[in-house]
């Protein structure tokens, strides 16, 4: 899909970027994620290899919300590391568009200070908190996007994600959830618990070769 076709479709600023940043067309994912309803509100389930463009497509949904001044959107990752270095590359790309904000320190501060943000990325434990306690500004999310939702399988994170998203579905009736997976070994299964629709796709930027090592030398099985 030609970038030109999504143009009539998302906020002239977002669009804007994509071409600064030489993007000319869709990967095949973000381009079913398209047809499947994405800029409509949709939940999708997104299960495609690394590097395939899954985080655009959470991009899209986010920027399409805030631009046309729909609601917040909350980014969702694993580990600290990770939602720095989202936090950084965000900045970079839209720090000029709306506010972003990193949140993933104090667990037992509601920070009112997010109420002022658009964009916020915060770790599953630090979003627990922040419904737990009541935080107000949360009644302004309208985009949910939850990186590496896989996780939801791991016997140490599963337990926290799964009540987060339970509780935010119940808290806010009009959300959109967008879950972002390279491996997920039941997708249909959790597509139909996020009453989402899935978006599978098998293309990655560099081809796998599968190969045995020994002696120095790789045989390579066709």
């Amino acid at each position: 899909m030609n970038l030109s076709e999504i143009q009539s479709k998302v906020p002239k600023e977002f669009y804007a970027v994509l071409e600064k940043y030489s993007i000319t067309e869709l990967r095949p994912a973000q381009a079913k994620a398209m047809k499947a309803g994405l800029l409509e509100g949709n939940n999708l389930l997104v299960c495609t290899p690394t590097a395939s463009g899954k985080t655009l497509v959470a991009e899209i949904a986010a920027l399409h919300s805030i631009l046309n001044r729909k609601g917040k959107a909350i980014y969702i990752v694993p580990l600290k590391a990770l939602a720095s270095e989202k936090y950084r590359e965000f900045k970079e790309k839209y720090g000029h568009l709306m506010k972003i904000a990193l949140s993933m320190g104090d667990i037992d501060s509601a920070d009112p200070f997010l109420k002022e943000y658009d964009l916020i990325i915060a770790t599953s434990e630090k979003m627990d908190s922040l419904i737990r306690h009541h935080a107000p500004w949360l009644r302004d999310i309208y985009v949910v996007i939850v990186d590496e939702i896989h996780l939801l399988n791991d016997a140490d994170r599963g337990p926290t994600l799964e009540v987060l998203l339970t509780l935010l579905r119940r808290l806010l009736k009009n959300i959109q959830i967008i879950g972002l997976s390279a491996t997920i070994g039941n997708p249909k299964e959790l597509a139909a618990w996020l009453d989402a629709k899935l978006v599978q796709d098998d293309w990655r930027p560099v081809k796998l070769h599968q190969g045995v090592y020994l002696g120095d030398e790789v045989e390579f099985v066709d």
